[in-house]
């Protein structure tokens, strides 16, 4: 009897464990590594012409809970909330304002919109609106 409950108790915790690092691998994997943009919806640009220079950043901070990165041009710094696969992003903070096209503006615009966020099975960031995917991230190489 005993050794049934010993069984029965390394089984339970087996299914708690498992089922624990199935929900929360998602918040860790956004954390505190840059993803480089690869995709944004939208604008008639082609994705190059938007960024032909530079292609935005964001890097989760999960302590702050706050973003950071490059907008295709400059700097910027927001807020965000998020539970389960829903996500928000705060309005950007200052930054150094200098002019490089429309990409930049299609990029802060569409961040706007932003309610819910996935990881894909090629390990890629989909940010979405509702179940539409506006934004898609790729690991930003050698960080």
């Amino acid at each position: 009897m005993k050794k049934l409950s010993v069984l029965l108790l390394v089984a339970v915790t087996l299914v708690i464990v498992s089922c624990m690092s199935s929900i929360m691998p998602v918040k860790n994997q956004l954390g505190t590594t840059p993803w480089e943009l690869e995709y944004i919806t939208g604008p008639r640009i082609a994705f190059e012409g938007l960024y032909p220079d530079k292609k935005p950043e964001i890097t989760f901070n999960p302590l702050t809970m706050n973003v950071s990165g490059n907008s295709g041009c400059n700097g910027y710094s927001a807020d965000y909330k998020m539970a389960g696969n829903t996500i928000s992003f705060g309005e950007p903070g200052m930054s150094t304002m200098m002019f490089c096209g429309e990409g930049e503006q299609v990029f802060r615009n569409t961040m706007k919109k932003i309610n819910k966020y996935s990881i894909d099975a090629n390990g890629k960031l989909n940010l979405m609106m509702n179940d539409v995917p506006m934004m898609r991230f790729k690991r930003a190489l050698g960080r």
